[in-house]
């Protein structure tokens, strides 16, 4: 399934990742799945929420800059080699994967994992094929 991850940058200066997850706070707003990557200026928080277009707005009106980007989410077994069966599939059709991670929630027996890749309808299209059961943001709440 394709997800809407929220992007943010995170000027890495004392307070302002705490600033950020104020307003979320404030305004309601849960994290299902987060992972934060460090540059040596800023760091970028990529998140799934429940509304990335309302939490996109939010942001940018408390001074974050904050865009969309579409993911795919896939649950694999949980067990050594569960994600490499995934990955193995995607290598074999040429999609190279930008980056993953997991969910802060976990559901029963099932990791969770996002994946950016280069052509996120094609990869869903082809681990359906191959019978990978993708992730619905439904299936967290």
């Amino acid at each position: 399934m394709i997800v809407k991850q929220v992007s943010v940058f995170v000027e890495n200066e004392t307070g302002r990742l705490a600033k950020l997850m104020q307003v979320l706070e404030d305004n309601g707003i849960d994290l299902n799945a987060a992972t934060i990557a460090e540059t040596g200026e800023y760091g970028i928080l990529r998140c799934i929420v429940q509304n990335p277009d309302e939490t996109v707005e939010i942001l940018k009106k408390n001074n974050f800059l904050a865009s969309i980007t579409n993911v795919i989410a896939v649950t694999i077994e949980n067990r050594p080699g569960g994600l490499n069966a995934v990955l193995k599939i995607l290598a074999a059709a040429g999609i190279p994967v930008k980056y993953i991670y997991s969910t802060i929630q976990s559901l029963s027996g099932e990791a969770v994992i996002m994946m950016k890749v280069d052509d996120a309808e094609k990869a869903a299209k082809l681990l359906t094929e191959k019978g990978v059961k993708l992730f619905c943001l439904e299936d967290l709440k």
